[in-house]
């Protein structure tokens, strides 16, 4: 590591939303760990969150905030040196905006030719968190119907392309005609506004009085008796965050009487092993598609480091549809 700075620009947050962007040493790799230059990092809500003090890191994770990158390989632990010089983009438990970023070596992808570092710093914690929660936990198949709220977010736009490449027919949720509109320009076989409809009528009227399968839940509290009243017979209810409320009132014989299934998960706590699980599943099953150019990131924007002040504000108003990403100039 002699030829690299001493230091690096990083970001973390300093409480009641406020950022500063401040001089740390590089992070030492250790065994299972490279060290990445990082180009490009994605702007997650659990960022935003975490730089209000609604989302701690996990123990043992840095300050700093990102939870995504995409660059170069310039350092490795023990036992990884073959990678040095690799272009990746790889989850990280925290650290990603920043100059440099340790990674662990299970959760890097190699970033081919048909994607650029912003495209690829955008990919990770949407595509780790959907693959889990709609295919793992939620066993969505071939020809199944599936209701995914905030179509236009990172997570809904994800959700919406490998739901095309895997032949499910999604339903999603927005807040404007407009964010309908371009939902069902990405894929969606169907978009509500949840301002001006009942989705929940929206969703029966859509599959012929059937419900779908599958309901990806961000939006929690109220929401779930009304995502339950959506669902088919042995329907599955995935909830990935509580944007709502933490707690729902819901009729238990009801989810007894259909055979429903209520589950979730959350992304950032889990152990590297099992992220590397994942990683390898998605190396296998959905990286091929963006190495021939037929999955790709919605971009919603991009702005340098230095104003990731506004990148977050971005993200806050709501208008965003796909990806906030951060560049990282050295």
């Amino acid at each position: 590591m002699t030829s690299l700075p001493p230091s690096m620009r990083a970001v973390i947050a300093k409480g009641g939303g406020e950022l500063a962007i401040v001089e740390r040493t590089l992070p030492k790799p250790v065994s299972g760990e490279v060290l990445v230059k990082v180009d490009a990092a994605g702007v997650n809500r659990p960022d935003v969150l975490q730089s209000k003090g609604l989302y701690p890191p996990p123990p043992g994770a840095p300050d700093i905030l990102g939870l995504e990158i995409a660059g170069k390989i310039v350092a490795a632990g023990e036992g990884s040196k073959v990678l040095i010089g690799q272009q990746v983009c790889a989850l990280v438990a925290g650290g990603g905006y920043a100059e440099y970023c340790a990674a662990p070596v299970g959760t890097c992808l190699s970033v081919p030719d048909s994607i650029s570092a912003v495209e690829a710093a955008a990919m990770p914690e949407t595509l780790f968190t959907v693959w889990v929660n709609l295919f793992e936990r939620g066993f969505a198949s071939d020809g199944e119907w599936v209701l995914v709220h905030g179509g236009t977010s990172g997570i809904g736009t994800m959700a919406i392309a490998l739901g095309r490449l895997f032949g499910l027919r999604l339903i999603v949720t927005c807040g404007s005609d407009a964010k309908c509109a371009r939902a069902r320009e990405l894929g969606a076989e169907a978009a509500i506004n949840y301002r001006t409809h009942d989705f929940v009528e929206e969703v029966h009227r859509v599959t012929d009085r059937g419900g779908v399968n599958v309901v990806i839940d961000m939006v929690g509290g109220d929401y779930v008796p009304r995502n339950l009243a959506c669902l088919a017979e042995d329907g599955r209810h995935v909830s990935i965050a509580v944007q709502r409320g933490a707690s729902a009132e819901i009729q238990i014989f009801d989810i007894m009487r259909r055979r429903l299934i209520l589950t979730g998960s959350t992304l950032r706590p889990r152990s590297v092993e099992f992220k590397t699980m994942v990683a390898d599943e998605i190396a296998r099953t959905v990286w091929p598609y963006v190495e021939g150019g037929r999955l790709k990131p919605v971009i919603d924007s991009v702005f340098p480091l230095e104003r990731v002040a506004e990148a977050f504000a971005r993200m806050d108003s709501g208008d965003h549809v796909g990806k906030t990403v951060l560049e990282i100039a050295h």
